[in-house]
């Protein structure tokens, strides 16, 4: 027999599907991989002495949202400074889109939204840390806040991402509260590795211009604790490998540790053939870029060590609304 169509029209909106995982995730990585972008620019910022390319914010110039001609100011700092500033639309954008497919996912994943949200309100508090850094003449304090809020950011968007592959369930330990506790001293230990590497900086001949205030503490003692600290989180690590052999590790969180290694090894060298050539501005950004990839694997670690079930499958509309499209009529 026939069947008879019972339900009306969907309107415009109900007729949208709801996004795929691979649309979610993939969302969730455009967001992680522009925030590691926009902290590597604002390296390349520092280290060109580009940082007042622009002197006022949120305008470029007094009376002017883009770059203009000045005498005192190279072109090139200019570019490089607003080509930065423009990227922060690029990060709020993806941060965006992320929000609005989390929010379109069904069944409702609130932790995928609330990190998606948290993420995007990061955005705008990080563009005024940014805003301050100008207003205050690049003071050496104001720009390693900005940086450590970008290494946050970083963070916060590796759970993101493993937020995106994963369910809501509450979170069920991979590893023992040992290692568990082991992370966490892991992640302290990179959080101030990472900060006294903003000091180095500071302290450096890349913290800006030749007017730029240094930091005033010995670039060797700066230089001498960050590799101490680079020295006891690989240790860490290692004690943390030689646990997961008894463990019982999930092959995502094999992965997210073999990163690990291989990325803070290859920082490591990147950060003594920069000491031993002088710092050229060039291993500089390329260390910057390493740093955000340390914190994105320990990130990604942190999140393979807990398991939240996996997504459940998309609701359907019409299930959502509790209706069936068709019915059979006959006898």
């Amino acid at each position: 027999m026939p069947t008879i169509d019972l339900v009306p029209t969907l309107s415009l909106p109900e007729r949208i599907s709801r996004p795929s995982p691979r649309l979610v995730l993939a969302s969730a990585l455009a967001v992680l991989v522009t925030q590691c972008l926009i902290a590597v620019t604002g390296a390349t910022v520092r280290v060109t002495g580009s940082g007042l390319g622009c002197p006022t914010w949120p305008q470029c110039f007094p009376g002017s949202m883009v770059p203009v001609s000045h005498a005192g100011i190279a072109p090139l700092h200019q570019a490089v400074e607003f080509g930065n500033r423009l990227l922060t639309w690029v990060v709020a954008a993806a941060a965006l889109v992320c929000v609005l497919l989390s929010w379109r996912v069904r069944p409702v994943r609130s932790r995928l939204r609330l990190l998606s949200v948290v993420v995007l309100l990061g955005v705008p508090v990080q563009a005024v840390i940014g805003g301050m850094t100008v207003l205050l003449d690049l003071r050496w304090w104001s720009v390693s806040l900005h940086f450590m809020a970008s290494a946050v950011l970083i963070w916060l968007a590796g759970l993101l991402v493993k937020a995106a592959r994963e369910g809501d369930a509450a979170a069920h330990p991979v590893v023992p509260t040992g290692m568990r506790r082991l992370l966490v001293a892991l992640t302290a230990v990179a959080a101030a590795m990472v900060f006294v590497g903003t000091l180095v900086t500071a302290a450096g001949p890349h913290a800006g211009d030749p007017a730029t205030p240094r930091l005033p503490l010995s670039i060797p003692l700066l230089t001498q604790t960050h590799g101490l600290l680079v020295m006891a989180y690989l240790c860490l690590l290692a004690v943390f490998g030689v646990w997961l052999r008894n463990a019982s590790p999930t092959r995502g969180l094999l992965r997210a540790y073999a990163a690990s290694c291989l990325v803070v090894l290859a920082q490591g060298i990147v950060g003594s053939v920069q000491y031993a050539t002088g710092v050229p501005e060039g291993l500089v950004v390329l260390h910057v870029a390493g740093a955000t990839l340390v914190i994105t694997t320990l990130s990604l670690l942190w999140g393979e060590s807990r398991y939240r079930g996996e997504p459940a499958a998309p609701e359907r509309a019409g299930a959502e609304r509790g209706t069936s499209t068709s019915e059979v009529v006959g006898g």
